[in-house]
């Protein structure tokens, strides 16, 4: 059959099949007729051919698949009879296996009890030959004289001799005294002697690392008194030259770990020999080598670092050890390590308070006599104030100087680096305090090192510095152009108390965090900060005051009334005396943001633009000014409104914006000055200030201006 290799394949397509016969039947059409045109009715031939051909290869087909259905059917039938005749093997097989199964339960059953009958008769039997063989030996020791028994003169036997005289030992135990003394001594000799023998033969072995061998004396000498000197001897071989160097630390998990795998197969209870061995090395020599250490306490620093890397080691090297097995007590070596370390923890906090203040008091006065210092009492309160105030005055009107200033050549007596050293020290001591206390003692004792740190630094040291940096500060009103060393000094104080911010927020406060002591420290800390606050304050005051005042004097003494009202034309341009005051000013304000920094530095030149606008406008209100003078004082503010800009503050831009305008009330026509009164800049002055400024004006009465102003008068 032609279809059959294309119906075979897989998958079949019928619409593929239907074109490809259709394609065969249009080209045998063209071929025989040579024209290319579709011959239908060869066409419908072709497909009626092909409908007949596939149905008589359907039905061969559905004829095949009824012989091979009833072929399935026939083996299967053959198969479910073999499997019935398996199934009746296999119950015979099982029937067969419970009847031998049962057979042999009975023979256990007798052998059992043949056993236990064989017992009974043997035990007792057994019981009497051992009986037997203890009185034979036991009459060799009611005998006069020296044992002579091969057993326990022959070393190689002394295994045996070993069970022999403990049972012995055992029996004479229960003896009376009066009739068996002798023999009583007698064995127990023996028995001293071959536990002797057993313990050196111990150590014998464990030198050739014989563990067979040491496995059998444990076990024999674990019937004996002295079962505790065989665990001594095998701890005492063990460490024996086992701590090499200066290191002893390190060597100890080594060893432990080395000597933890004999203890098991060689003792019965490797956990308790294990934690005698510890006890050894921490009783012998970790604690040799701690005290070695502690024992010089004249350097009290290094003695309380030695003492916290020791204790540090020693509870790591407890941590680490409990890899071992040491018995039920999960203290054990917690309190070994309090053992060895208790007398050294009890004074630990006295220890490091007194170091701390040592190190502070050191570091402080090596700074002092590096500047050749002489800390000396400094005279403080509103006395000193008032003296000083006096001074300020007196000198001023008298115009001399009366106040005995000592500015220690601008040195501000602080250091960064003793700040960090003194704030490192404190460090370290917190650091040990979370070691060395008690959990429930640590945050009493962080406290007590905080208020010693806060002491010193603050206190001793910037405090100090404070005190000495106030009395430098110059009077105000000084002829002098005065020195700003407090810039200095409250910049270094800044500097300092943003680094013990830091480390107090780094250090401390895990220790304190939410118990009583944080509000306490943080009570402390703000206290003295708000003293140092305080005269921080005040310095900058002064300064403030010695700058502005110092500006005042030498505009009083520099600035001439012919400045304001020339009698010939000059060059308009600023006066000598407003120039010398910004230079000074501009370089004043650049120090004052190089010293302070935010609220602080806004706040400082906030206050100087305040002064300095009332130092200029009561200045400038003691001049007459003409025209020509009227120009020179708009450039003077002009100079200052520049100056004053670098303050970046836009109230003071607005005051001296508002001090030009009123001095060009000084130039402008009379006939327009009530025009520039109302103007934008000046409509919110007071009329009085108005009025005030306009009589300054030379032609004020010439041109009878008091007249045309009666509607600013109030």
């Amino acid at each position: 059959m032609i279809y059959m290799k294309e119906l075979e394949q897989e998958p079949f397509d019928p619409e593929a099949f239907v074109e490809r016969l259709a394609k065969r039947t249009m080209q045998v059409s063209v071929r025989d007729s040579n024209k290319e045109l579709l011959d239908p009715i060869a066409l419908q031939e072709t497909f009626l051919q092909a409908i007949k051909d596939l149905q008589m290869l359907q039905e061969r087909q559905y004829r095949k698949c009824g012989r091979l259905e009833q072929q399935c059917q026939e083996e299967e039938h053959g198969h479910c009879q073999e499997i019935a005749q398996l199934q009746d093997k296999n119950k015979a097989a099982v029937g067969m296996f419970q009847g031998l199964d049962e057979r042999i339960n009975n023979v256990a059953t007798k052998v059992i009890h043949l056993g236990d009958q064989l017992e009974s008769v043997n035990t007792p039997r057994s019981r009497a030959v051992e009986a037997q063989r203890l009185m034979s030996h036991f009459a060799e020791f009611l005998s006069p004289g020296p044992i002579t028994l091969d057993i326990f003169l022959d070393k190689s036997q002394i295994d045996e001799a070993a069970d022999i005289i403990q049972k012995l030992h055992l029996i004479a135990q229960e003896l009376p005294s009066d009739k068996f003394e002798n023999a009583k001594k007698k064995i127990s000799g023996k028995y001293d002697e071959i536990e002797k023998l057993l313990i050196e033969e111990f150590v014998v072995a464990h030198k050739q690392e014989d563990i067979a061998r040491m496995k059998e004396i444990a076990s024999i000498l674990s019937h004996f008194k002295g079962y505790t000197q065989c665990v001594d001897a095998f701890i005492e071989q063990s460490q024996e030259r086992a701590f090499v160097g200066k290191n002893v630390f390190q060597n100890v998990i080594p060893l432990c770990r080395r000597n933890y795998d004999i203890m098991k197969e060689v003792f019965s209870n490797p956990e308790q020999v294990m934690a005698k061995f510890i006890l050894n090395i921490y009783h012998g020599k970790l604690q040799d080598h701690i005290v070695s250490r502690l024992t010089d306490k004249s350097n009290t620093n290094l003695y309380l670092e030695n003492l916290h890397d020791l204790y540090s080691r020693t509870v790591q090297l407890s941590n680490d050890l409990m890899m071992f097995e040491m018995g039920n007590d999960e203290m054990y070596l917690t309190k070994l390590t309090q053992n060895i370390f208790q007398k050294y923890l009890e004074n630990y906090i006295g220890n490091e308070l007194r170091n701390l203040k040592e190190c502070s008091v050191a570091a402080i006065q090596k700074f002092y006599d590096s500047k050749s210092h002489h800390k000396r009492q400094i005279q403080t309160g509103g006395f000193q104030d008032l003296r000083r105030d006096l001074q300020a005055v007196i000198g001023t009107r008298a115009n001399i100087n009366i106040a005995q200033i000592d500015d220690y050549g601008g040195e501000t007596f602080l250091s960064m680096e003793v700040a960090k050293s003194l704030i490192q020290t404190g460090k370290q001591a917190f650091k040990r305090c979370t070691v060395l206390s008690k959990q429930t003692d640590q945050p009493a004792h962080a406290q007590l090192i905080f208020d010693v740190l806060l002491n010193q630094l603050l206190a001793d040291y910037v405090d100090y510095a404070l005190e000495l940096g106030l009395q430098a500060v110059p009077i105000p009103e000084n002829k002098t152009q005065p020195q700003l060393y407090f810039l200095q000094v409250a910049s270094q104080t800044n500097e300092i108390v943003h680094y013990l911010e830091m480390e107090t927020v780094q250090s401390l406060m895990p220790i304190i965090m939410s118990t009583p002591k944080q509000a306490e420290c943080l009570h402390k800390k703000r206290q003295m900060l708000e003293q140092i606050e305080s005269k921080l304050d005040t310095g900058l005051d002064r300064t403030l005051s010695a700058i502005v005042g110092w500006v005042k004097i030498y505009l009083q003494t520099e600035q001439k009334k012919t400045d304001f009202k020339p009698e010939a034309d000059l060059d308009t341009m600023a006066s000598p005396a407003c120039m010398a005051v910004v230079q000074y000013l501009s370089s004043t304000i650049k120090r004052i943001k190089s010293s302070l920094d935010g609220k602080n530095a806004e706040c400082v030149l906030l206050e100087l633009g305040i002064r300095l606008h009332r130092v200029v406008y009561e200045h400038l209100q003691q001049f007459q000014f003409n025209s020509i003078g009227a120009m020179i004082a708009i450039m003077d503010v002009n100079e200052y409104r520049k100056c004053v800009k670098e303050l970046h503050i836009p109230l003071i831009d607005t005051l001296f914006d508002t001090l030009h305008a009123l001095c060009n009330l000084l130039l402008v026509k009379p006939e327009n000055l009530k025009q520039v009164c109302s103007g934008e800049t000046l409509a919110g002055l007071d009329n009085s200030i108005l009025v005030n400024f306009i009589q300054l004006r030379t032609d004020y009465k010439t041109q009878k201006l008091a007249t045309s102003l009666k509607g600013l008068v109030t």
